[in-house]
């Protein structure tokens, strides 16, 4: 295991010019190793100020690795197994499924079968996963579905008598260095650019408090939290079941459309549990890493060969759109890592 080099400033200096040209309107870009916070920069303004390292920003898709953890975490204590059934805590849904019975491993893996219209339904995200269709019999492909994490959201309430918008606050804030998670729809973030270009209702999403990436997050606090992944702190999960969650779990199992991790096409992505790990990726430097993107260009990604993560939070709504490729930033962050060459893992 080795450290970073500690100089960053080729990945700054990318992220910084993204920003000074226009295409990026803000920025933070943070890193930090198992022993803490090594770099936090603001780039940008907010308003009529320049953007702060403690501002909060609406995370998107980047915030279901959280959901999962806080689903694990359950696992750990009995409380929950990977083959508990979703009907256990809502026996109303997949009365009409045929042949199949959907277990907390197939939402945690998105191979639920379960069909989705819209992310901002006009009723609850519970009644949207309770009236879906079935696509598929469970475990039979992969396909990328947000209102699966209603149904984490679901098991979780079951087993802990509190919805997931209050118990996963409470349960992660508690952590060092972690205080600023919330699903609060009145929490002020950084505003969205680029809404224009996507049919989406943002105020609808976090008023539902959809739990596929309504969380909201500074970036201090997917640091903090990436910091003890990487060190294996049990006070956050055991190193087993950090390593567990981390074994591929869909090898062979076929896709039926390219996961939308707002990156582009061609990444190579295979699934832990919620992990997204972009093996194969014919478009990273180094492709041992874990974590997952969302679609504002939020990123936390954890690359334990290296003693090291990152997490850029920004509000650009799809960004590839505008020429903002956010693998630069991987490859740039990368080249200023020390190279190894261990197998995918965490410190125990």
């Amino acid at each position: 295991m080795t450290t970073p080099s500690g100089d960053f400033d080729l990945v700054l200096d990318l992220i910084r010019g993204e920003v000074d040209s226009g295409r990026l309107p803000t920025a933070v870009f943070g890193v930090a190793t198992s022993s803490g916070v090594q770099v936090l920069e603001a780039f940008g303004s907010h308003g009529r100020r320049p953007l702060a390292t403690d501002d909060t920003f609406l995370l998107f898709s980047a915030s279901k690795p959280l959901i999962g953890l806080a689903a694990l975490r359950l696992v750990e204590q009995g409380k929950l197994a990977l083959r508990t059934a979703l009907s256990e805590a809502l026996p109303q849904f997949g009365m009409a499924r045929i042949g199949d019975e959907v277990t907390l491993w197939h939402l945690l893996t998105h191979t639920a079968g379960i069909v989705e219209a819209t992310v901002t339904p006009d009723t609850p995200v519970r009644e949207q996963l309770l009236t879906a269709p079935q696509m598929f019999r469970a475990g039979e492909y992969a396909l990328y579905c947000n209102v699966a994490f209603e149904g984490i959201a679901a098991l979780v309430e079951s087993v802990t008598g509190r919805p997931l918008h209050e118990h996963l606050p409470a349960d992660l804030n508690a952590l060092p260095g972690v205080e600023g998670l919330t699903f609060d729809p009145a929490a002020e973030v950084v505003p969205l650019a680029g809404l224009d270009r996507v049919l989406f209702d943002v105020e609808r999403f976090r008023a539902l408090r959809h739990p596929a990436g309504s969380l909201c997050a500074r970036a201090e606090d997917l640091l903090s939290l990436g910091s003890m992944l990487l060190r294996g702190d049990r006070e956050l999960i055991h190193p087993t079941t950090l390593s567990a969650s981390l074994t591929p779990q869909t090898t062979g199992i076929p896709r039926l459309l390219p996961d939308p991790l707002h990156i582009g096409p061609g990444t190579g992505q295979e699934w832990g549990l919620v992990w997204n790990m972009r093996m194969g990726s014919p478009t990273l430097l180094e492709q041992r890493l874990y974590g997952h993107g969302g679609l504002s260009g939020c990123q936390w990604w954890m690359y334990p060969d290296h003693d090291a993560c990152f997490v850029l939070l920004t509000g650009l709504m799809n960004p590839l759109d505008v020429g903002v490729d956010l693998d630069n930033v991987h490859n740039a962050f990368t080249t200023c890592l020390d190279p190894v060459g261990a197998s995918l893992g965490a410190a125990a």
